[in-house]
């Protein structure tokens, strides 16, 4: 179930959205905190923090699913976004060094498709980081944001899922502590539910930051070798004839 383009945008453009954007974002930017001279690719809905590495990576490219719809990014600079279909990205193998997965993962209808094709465009040692709504957390559960469409995943389904399209789990991290209530009061007493949230380690946070490195040799399971049936072979001889 995928939520138009618009929607995405315009929840970004609330008090909320700028909330929720802070936290991933400084989440995001402490498991990568250097990609100069990378390159990176923005799948799904990433925009909003794909400008952390726009200055210092080698360049910076935002596809959207066609489920979803295209936005132009940036707004004033010449484009980097492109409407493409998930399961057929345009790119060569290992064309990238980095996939950012924001609003992809629980929104696509064939998630192993997904991160397959994200497999075959990252190159060699290539670093993925999925952003996923906690099945456990609150904001999975209210439809008022982007994080409540979908299909939310535990810590052990996506690790699973992962490690069935050849990566390797390497980091994780945790965002959205605070409750997804958009009122005054409540959204300034944010960085304090964050803070709380990270220091407990507690399970209800709003979303994973899992990050996942490519397996370039993986293995292939064995096939056992069908045993031959030894039937003895048997002599010709002649049959007596009956007389008339």
């Amino acid at each position: 179930m995928s939520i138009d383009v618009v929607d995405l945008r315009n929840f970004y453009g609330q008090r909320l959205g700028k909330v929720a954007r802070r936290f991933v974002s400084r989440g995001v930017r402490s498991l990568w905190r250097d990609t100069n001279g990378q390159r990176v690719l923005g799948i799904g809905y990433a925009t909003p923090y794909l400008g952390l590495f726009r200055e210092e990576a080698e360049r910076c490219l935002a596809f959207m699913p066609a489920s979803q719809g295209v936005l132009k990014w940036p707004t004033a600079r010449p484009a980097l976004s492109a409407l493409v279909d998930e399961n057929e990205l345009p790119l060569t193998d290992g064309a990238v060094d980095r996939v950012l997965l924001v609003h992809g993962l629980e929104m696509t209808n064939d998630p192993a498709g997904l991160l397959r094709e994200v497999w075959r465009v990252l190159a060699s040692g290539g670093r993925l980081l999925a952003v996923v709504p906690n099945r456990r957390g609150l904001w999975a559960r209210m439809d008022t944001t982007p994080f409540g469409h979908g299909r939310p995943y535990s810590r052990s389904q996506i690790n699973q899922l992962l490690r069935e399209t050849w990566f390797t789990p390497t980091g994780w991290s945790e965002a959205l502590f605070v409750p997804p209530v958009e009122r005054g009061w409540f959204l300034r007493s944010a960085a304090a539910w964050e803070r709380t949230g990270l220091t407990l380690a507690a399970p209800f946070a709003g979303v994973y930051l899992v990050e996942a490195t490519k397996q370039v040799y993986r293995a292939l399971p064995a096939r056992r070798r069908a045993k031959r049936l030894l039937v003895p072979a048997l002599e010709p001889a002649l049959a007596p004839t009956a007389r008339t």
